[in-house]
């Protein structure tokens, strides 16, 4: 099942994406159909069909409790970075104001020139969890989405913690809509273009620490609630990483793809 936000005049309404159609659903978007308990029965309703090519989508949850990130997650990004296989997960966090829709602009700090890609998988939770175990953390798994956790490398390196750089407000594309775990294998290939040229190139399977792994460690931490999102990391080829070093200007297209999810394609500004 396909699960997104699309925006209708003011408002916004969750949708079944059926093959070229949505099916508008009795939710404000995504983030609050998986708050109903039943909502896999809700999101199977029937309802107002719309052409899918029309639509203007959301990010596919507009706004989570909580977007928790996990950096230096692929094998390959890892030693790029000069960096040792780690023994726990990275963690930092970015806020709701930072998401955009999947086909919205990407609004590029005025101060800064380090603007860089990351494209990731999105796990979304469809069920409240607290310290689960292996078979928790997989139940609690609504789907799968594609994120670009774009970065201002400057505000990312002015101190040792990562948050100024990672959420600035309209960087980061999310969608282009929730592939429930019954419809997508995490063995999908990933990969990031700009302007036209493939920069990253990966599988998710390269990941240290996958979906299950990554909710039940975070879940000993905080509760995980319906509608919160972890971004799993980024694989090889950063513009951080290349010597030179290369980033985003105004006018460049970013394409993040992962297969069986669809793709982001932003445009910065």
């Amino acid at each position: 099942m396909k699960l997104a936000t699309a925006r209708f005049d003011g408002r916004t309404a969750a949708v079944r994406v059926d093959g070229d159609e949505a099916v508008e659903l009795p939710a404000a978007d995504v983030g609050a159909l998986l708050a109903q308990p039943d909502w896999r029965h809700v999101a199977a309703q029937g309802g107002t069909r719309h052409q899918l090519s029309g639509l203007d989508l959301a990010p596919v949850v507009p706004q989570p409790g909580k977007i928790v990130c996990v950096g230096l997650n692929y094998r390959n990004h890892i030693l790029e970075m000069g960096r040792e296989l780690p023994e726990h997960p990275t963690l930092f966090a970015k806020y709701a104001e930072a998401l955009i829709g999947p086909n919205d602009e990407i609004v590029k700090p005025a101060d800064s020139d380090a603007l860089d890609w990351e494209g990731e998988l999105a796990v979304v939770i469809g069920t409240r969890v607290r310290n689960a175990d292996a078979e928790a953390a997989a139940a609690a798994i609504a789907g799968y989405a594609v994120l670009n956790d774009v970065t201002v490398r400057d505000y990312q390196y002015r101190t040792k913690q990562w948050l100024q750089g990672k959420t600035f407000e309209d960087t980061t594309p999310f969608g282009p809509h929730l592939v429930t775990t019954d419809g997508f294998e995490l063995d999908a290939e990933i990969t990031t273009e700009v302007d036209g040229e493939v920069v990253q190139s990966s599988n998710v399977k390269d990941l240290v620490f996958g979906p299950v792994d990554l909710v039940s460690y975070i879940s000993r931490i905080v509760t995980l609630n319906p509608g919160d999102v972890i971004a799993t990391g980024t694989p090889g080829g950063v513009g951080h990483a290349r010597k030179p070093a290369r980033y985003l200007s105004v006018g460049s297209k970013l394409v993040t793809r992962i297969a069986g999810l669809g793709e982001l394609v932003n445009t910065v500004r």
